[in-house]
């Protein structure tokens, strides 16, 4: 026996057949649970040129404690939000003027003849209604899933909680949920989960428009189960104090702080500036004051600012990257690298402007049955992740004589070189695109990206599409069909609004790749709704659970000694890691070959603080078990 620090023991003990596949996983590949971020090392010096504020703190508003409305009829008053506008708004309708009438509709046209080169390996599983419509447009939709399965879904002026099997458990109002009188009406909501922490962080900004009545508010909670108990803040929209209020947020992850994103109009409507808010997280989690920055006066004058998360299990850093793309089309993509975190008190916000194939808005898109416009958008980044050295992110574009497609782009950050891919099929819009990672290994850049699609045969509809880790693609899959066109403030001389956003998430303990999604569609009544899905693997939609058995862990507290027994039916690589609660390695325990039939491994304990670790078991480079477990020594 070979005695390490940690006593590793290994051993074989007879030969038996492999019980079961093991499907007990809590999280996901804990290899790539603490990240830290990439030197770049491209010729171009940065620019530095952003203000960085005073701190401030965001006082402790005490719980919520969710009520749900009435699940059977769930009957929600909410105030409809107003209507903003795009930054370089004039310059995106000159654009779309120059553009040709489209041909209304060309048979031959087939998304498998102009884009796909593989074969389709993603489907979807479970897939139900979400969000209904509560008079609000367009549905700002955003998901989030824990990896015990529980789904946050939100819509403009909705928060709700389901299952994976999709029960709705919870159901109410943005406003019934933050529960503050001087609130007058919310939109824009965000969901994201912190697999680092196992939470979630709720995100709305109040928008009236008002610059006296402009806020972030922000729901930290305690645990994995929305239903219980989380912590709520509001943070300043106009910390300048300049007669601004804030709009079209984004908000992302790193190991230690929260980042919310955000465009600044003036009270009379026109683009001032972009907003970055830094965000101490681990007190909002525990229900204490947190403390605040933002930058401000940035380099490259970005219309949308897109921070990215880590796009595996836990997060990464000190700070973030950021992206943004002009509204109004450009050649060049603006980097951002936020180098530290706000306790630091040397962090820097440095710019970087990299070259890439030219871009600009699409024209309006059709429905079927109806003279109704779509409404586009511009081309500002929508979603986005960083993963193994690379940030993925989304927007969309025109693809072809002003039908819109999806702009699928990879920026290697050490060198800040860029490639990008579109998808797209005159006749159709493909817009509102949202992008996860679809792997388990970090190696592999595979992605999925949700959108939603329109076109004058078609009413609007919800897809998805797999781009594959050689920038391939398969071809699109419908999520959910629209069943009519929309009205809600469409007319003649008005599209209707469409998008702003649809929602992604990654499912951290699948042990194939899968995510889940949410987006809106025509519903029968002429109105928005939400549909949520569950994207896998195609070969592994029917996947059986076997009995937890087939790995025993012992004893749990630990007390000096940790035990666990498994099976092989052959020779199988084996690693067993360990990890504190913030999803650091602490120490690679066993990474060797093991033999068939029964096998023991321990470890001694004595070395280790007492506390909460993660022991993740894998086997050929698939998770199989992760086991939380105690010291107490």
């Amino acid at each position: 026996m070979k005695t390490t620090k940690f006593e590793i023991l290994i051993y074989n003990k007879i030969n038996k057949k492999l019980i079961a596949l093991i499907y007990t996983i809590v999280f996901s590949n804990f290899q790539y649970a603490q990240s830290i971020k990439e030197n770049i090392n491209c010729k171009t010096s940065p620019t530095s040129s952003a203000i960085k504020s005073i701190e401030f703190q965001a006082l402790y508003l005490g719980e919520i404690i969710p009520k749900s409305t009435n699940l059977k009829w769930k009957p929600i008053i909410i105030n409809k939000c107003i209507k903003h506008g795009a930054p370089e708004e004039e310059e995106i309708s000159k654009i779309r003027a120059s553009y040709p009438k489209k041909i209304k509709f060309d048979s031959s046209k087939n998304e498998a003849l102009v884009n796909v080169t593989t074969t389709n390996d993603a489907v979807v599983a479970r897939n139900f209604i979400g969000n209904l419509n509560s008079g609000t447009t367009p549905m700002d939709n955003s998901i989030a899933i824990s990896n015990n399965g529980n789904i946050i879904s939100v819509a403009n002026s909705t928060i709700e909680f389901y299952d994976s099997d999709g029960r709705l458990i919870f159901s109410n109002s943005i406003e019934a949920f933050f529960n503050d009188p001087n609130i007058i009406n919310t939109c824009d909501p965000l969901v994201i989960y912190d697999s680092g922490s196992d939470k979630f962080i709720f995100f709305a900004q109040e928008c009236s428009g008002s610059t006296d009545n402009t806020f972030l508010l922000v729901c930290f909670s305690e645990s994995n189960d929305p239903t219980g108990k989380w912590h709520k803040y509001k943070l300043n929209g106009n910390p300048a104090g300049n007669n601004t209020w804030f709009d079209y947020p984004k908000i992302a992850l790193s190991n230690n702080e929260l980042y919310i994103t955000g465009n600044s109009f003036t009270d009379n409507g026109p683009f001032k500036e972009a907003l970055l808010y830094q965000i101490e997280k681990n007190n909002g989690f525990n229900g204490g004051n947190i403390k605040w920055q933002y930058w401000h006066n940035i380099s490259g004058n970005p219309s949308t600012l897109l921070p990215v998360s880590n796009g595996h299990l836990g997060n990464y850093g000190p700070g973030c990257y950021l992206v943004s793309t002009k509204s109004g089309g450009s050649d060049k993509i603006e980097f951002y690298d936020l180098t530290n975190d706000m306790s630091a008190s040397d962090e820097q916000l440095n710019h970087y402007t990299i070259n890439t194939t030219a871009y600009k808005p699409s024209a309006k898109g059709y429905q079927k049955n109806s003279t109704i416009e779509l409404d586009n958008g511009d081309c500002r980044a929508m979603s986005g992740f960083y993963l193994n050295g690379t940030l993925h992110f989304v927007f969309h574009s025109e693809y072809s004589n002003g039908y819109q497609g999806i702009n699928y782009n990879r920026i290697d950050v050490s060198n800040l070189s860029i490639t990008s891919k579109l998808f797209g099929l005159e006749n159709y819009e493909y817009s509102y695109p949202s992008v996860a990672s679809f792997s388990t290994d970090k190696n592999d850049k595979s992605v999925l990206i949700g959108f939603l699609r329109g076109g004058s045969s078609i009413y609007p509809e919800f897809r998805v599409v797999k781009c594959n880790d050689d920038m391939t693609w398969n071809g699109s899959i419908l999520v959910k069909d629209g069943e009519d066109y929309c009205q809600i403030i469409g007319s003649s001389s008005e599209p209707e609004r469409w998008g702003d956003y649809t929602g992604i998430s990654r499912k951290h303990n699948s042990q194939t790749p899968c995510v889940w999604v949410n987006g809106m569609f025509g519903n029968s009544n002429n109105k928005w709704d939400t549909w949520i899905g569950e994207i896998t693997e195609q070969n592994n939609t029917n996947l059986i659970v076997p009995e937890k058995q087939s790995i025993i862990a012992f004893p749990n507290p630990v007390q000096k000694t940790f035990n666990l027994e498994f099976e092989t039916s052959s020779n199988e690589t084996i690693i067993i890691e360990l990890f504190d609660q913030s999803g650091k390695l602490v120490i690679q325990l066993f990474n060797d070959i093991v033999h068939p039939g029964k096998n023991h491994f321990q470890f001694n304990t004595t070395s280790l603080a007492n506390g909460t670790y993660t022991l993740l078991f894998s086997a050929n480079k698939k998770i199989l078990r992760n086991e939380k477990i105690i010291i107490s020594n």
